[in-house]
């Protein structure tokens, strides 16, 4: 029987001991943390398969908390809270909270919104769509999730329009996008001025994924049309 693994963010240890005591069983495993720093360490050293996450919290709150994991995790969060208006809900929810409940609760309830959770992104892979997330073309490593690139292990820097067409590129190997097509995707405006454009974005693509930028392995030109990603 695979295990899931919750962890439990709460400042109070009250609820921490009560959150433990309801959760537990024989297939779910409980973490626990009283802070947003403790959190991220345990995040660090354990597979979480759901977050319980205390909005006020000292050192590091919730909010700050469910950002920072945000950047480069998909697990549910349940946000927890003893404040019930809709602007924090929705500010939480905006940061990337997956479900929110007020204190004081139901312990049952609770635990049927935890159940919910896991069986939702079980059942659509959420779980494996980390993996999914990264595009991967012989040394070539686009990460969706935390919008980096690396060449052989080596991070590379890129503006964000640089990072938007390689990764419009890379979604999309072997097709063949117009200089038009590019720049009305990446831009989101009408054409204007766009062969320039786009060709100097490229041209400085090919300068930091390519080890030879006049004969790229990557990303080739269709001469007359536009620009077209290799698929091996």
């Amino acid at each position: 029987m695979d295990i899931n693994n919750i962890l439990v963010v709460d400042d109070e240890p009250e609820i921490r001991e009560a959150l433990v005591i309801y959760l537990k069983s024989n297939d779910v495993d409980v973490f626990t943390a009283s802070n947003g720093l403790e959190a991220l360490e345990i995040l660090e050293q354990e597979t979480i398969h759901l977050i319980i996450m205390d909005i006020m919290m000292p050192q590091l709150d919730g909010i700050k908390t469910t950002f920072k994991i945000r950047e480069n995790k998909n697990i549910p969060i349940i946000m927890l809270s003893a404040k019930s208006e809709d602007s924090d809900k929705i500010l939480g929810l905006n940061v990337g909270a997956d479900d929110y409940i007020t204190k004081p609760f139901n312990p049952l309830e609770l635990v049927a919104r935890v159940r919910s959770q896991l069986r939702r992104f079980t059942n659509l892979g959420s779980f494996q769509s980390i993996g999914e997330e990264i595009i991967q073309v012989k040394g070539l490593v686009l990460n969706k999730s935390s919008k980096t690139v690396e060449v052989d292990g080596e991070d590379v820097r890129l503006t964000a329009k640089e990072y938007k067409i390689l990764e419009l590129l890379m979604e999309n190997k072997g097709r063949v996008f117009s200089i038009d097509e590019i720049y009305e995707r990446v831009w989101n405006e009408p054409i204007f001025a766009s062969e320039n454009t786009v060709a100097v974005h490229v041209r400085n693509i090919r300068e930091k994924i390519e080890i030879n930028p006049k004969d790229p392995k990557y990303l080739k030109v269709v001469w007359g049309i536009g620009y077209k990603f290799e698929k091996k």
